[in-house]
Parts: structure tokens; C-alpha cells; sequence
């Protein structure tokens, strides 16, 4: 990573986790819930937000379900369940494969293609999700990261069906440096992320970018608003590189967006009707 961005993008490790867990615990507590659940991969990002949500609100009003399917690589089951020992967590998880729930999708739908196949199982992992959430009345929360929310790296109604994102304004490579910091395993800290969505998928690989460059060029771009040449010069990368990020951002804005409704009446409601939570309990 450019030196630059690096130092823009340190972080107050403590100053971090303080805000991430308070801001956390009061989320739920506005929104009426017991707790939360967490769809845990034995990734950073999943393993990042499972510290925090059991230094917000406990191990006991925490849930974590743990659903691979066949393209979900044995180290990932591995790591999911030595993140939840780390924990200290005992009972209040479970493991649930999802092959047989979207094996039944795909023959409904005569479909083979691995790109529709690989969101059937994000958005079967939201349904389960959802379904434990409304059983305890726990808020489920989301894994996702900054560099994957601008890139649109995630399926909508998917890993991005959620109700809170307490890392989304996290960068990749800060994610990866706060759970070093937490104590999350070096191994999984330094694996390359993959949502596992088919075999052999790698976020890296797929995108065709490391993330120190790619949070670079999203930094750069979106926080500074600097030309793709000057990018390009900066970070010693093709212009095509820094405009494929570009466009990813750009084609991507609708997955980070409700549905738009158009408008007929005086207000609105998803562009005028904007009341913070915090309001209802005043």
C-alpha cells in the first residue's frame, strides 16, 4: 500500500474498537432486539464482527451459524470454529450445510450457472440467517467491509440483506488490521478472502487487484476525489486498473440503495422520511 494512504488509513485501535462496540450495543438496544446473530465464514471480516458483537452485548445474547456448502473449503469450517472457541462460545451456535436447500433451488430452476448458484447461497444464508434472528428477536448482523460495499462484492439480498454493517466503513486492509489487533488467528487474518461462492474463488483473484491496491484506488477516488492519472502516477498502476475500480463503484451504487420509489405525493418515503433511530426514544 502507498505510504500516503497507509498513514490516512491507520487507525486509534482502541479509540475503534470503543466506538464499533458502544455504537453496537446501543444499535440493538434502539431497535428493541435481544442480541445479535452472525453469519460466521472463518474469515476476517465474519471474524472481526463476531469480537465485536460479543464485546458489545456478550456471548450469551450472541448467535453464530456457521453454513458452508460444497465449495466451502475445510479451512474455512476450521476457522469459523476456532474463532468461536476463542470466544469461548458453547452452545449458542450452529452449523447448518446448505447444500441440500439449494441443491433443491437448482433443479426447481433447471440451473447450473455458478454465478446464480453462488447467490441462491448467499441469499439461502440470509434466509437462515433472518429465520434465527426473528426466533430470539436478535438484529442480524452484516460482515461486510468499505472495500467490499464500493466495490458491490457481495449479492444483494444476500450477504448485503442485513440490518447493521458495524465494519462497513472499515476498508479491507484496516479490517485486517484491527482483527491482528484483536487477536485473531495470523492465519486468518492473512488469508486471501473469498466469499467461497464456488470453488476456487478468490475476492483478489476475481477482482484482478490486491486490496492494498485496490483500497488505495477507492480511497483515492471516492475520499480525495483525485483524477484517474494522477492515480495512476501515484500508485505506479495502469490507468485501466484504476478506471476498472471506477466503474465497479459506479455500476455497483443500486446494491448499496433501497429501492427507489418514485415520488407523487408531498414526501416520499425513503428520500424525505430519513429520522434517526435515536429520535423514537427521546
Amino acid at each position: 500500500m502507498h505510504p500516503y494512504v497507509q498513514e490516512r488509513l491507520s487507525l486509534n485501535y482502541e479509540l475503534a474498537i470503543s466506538y464499533l462496540t458502544n455504537r453496537l450495543r446501543k444499535y440493538i438496544e434502539y431497535a428493541g432486539a435481544k442480541g445479535g446473530v452472525v453469519g460466521i465464514s472463518g474469515g476476517i471480516d465474519s471474524s472481526v464482527t463476531s469480537f465485536i458483537l460479543a464485546r458489545a452485548i456478550g456471548i450469551n445474547r450472541s448467535f453464530f451459524l456457521l453454513m458452508p456448502s460444497d465449495s466451502t473449503p475445510k479451512r474455512d469450517i476450521e476457522h469459523a470454529i476456532e474463532i468461536l472457541n476463542i470466544l469461548g462460545v458453547k452452545e449458542n451456535w450452529k452449523l447448518i450445510n446448505i447444500d441440500e436447500i439449494v441443491d433443491k433451488f437448482k433443479k426447481v430452476l433447471d440451473e447450473n450457472d455458478k454465478r446464480i448458484t453462488g447467490n441462491i447461497k448467499a441469499r439461502v444464508r440470509m434466509i437462515l440467517l433472518y429465520s434465527f434472528a426473528q426466533r430470539f428477536n436478535y438484529l442480524v448482523i452484516g460482515t461486510g467491509d468499505k472495500s467490499e460495499l464500493l466495490l458491490g462484492y457481495f449479492t444483494k439480498y444476500g450477504d448485503g440483506g442485513v440490518d447493521v454493517l458495524p465494519i462497513g466503513d472499515l476498508y479491507k486492509t484496516q479490517v485486517r488490521s484491527l482483527g491482528k489487533y484483536l487477536g485473531v488467528p495470523e492465519e486468518i487474518v492473512k488469508k486471501p478472502p473469498s466469499p467461497a461462492l464456488w470453488e476456487g474463488q478468490t475476492a483478489e483473484g476475481e477482482i484482478g487487484v490486491d486490496y492494498e491496491t485496490i483500497d488505495s484506488i477507492l480511497y483515492l477516488r471516492f475520499e480525495e476525489f483525485r483524477e484517474t492519472k494522477e492515480i495512476s502516477e501515484m500508485l505506479g498502476v495502469s490507468e485501466d486498473v484504476v478506471n476498472r475500480i471506477d466503474k465497479m463503484v459506479r455500476s455497483s451504487q443500486h446494491k448499496r440503495s433501497l429501492p427507489e420509489i418514485f415520488r407523487v405525493s408531498k414526501r416520499a418515503i425513503n428520500s424525505d422520511l430519513r429520522y434517526p433511530r435515536e429520535w423514537f426514544y427521546l
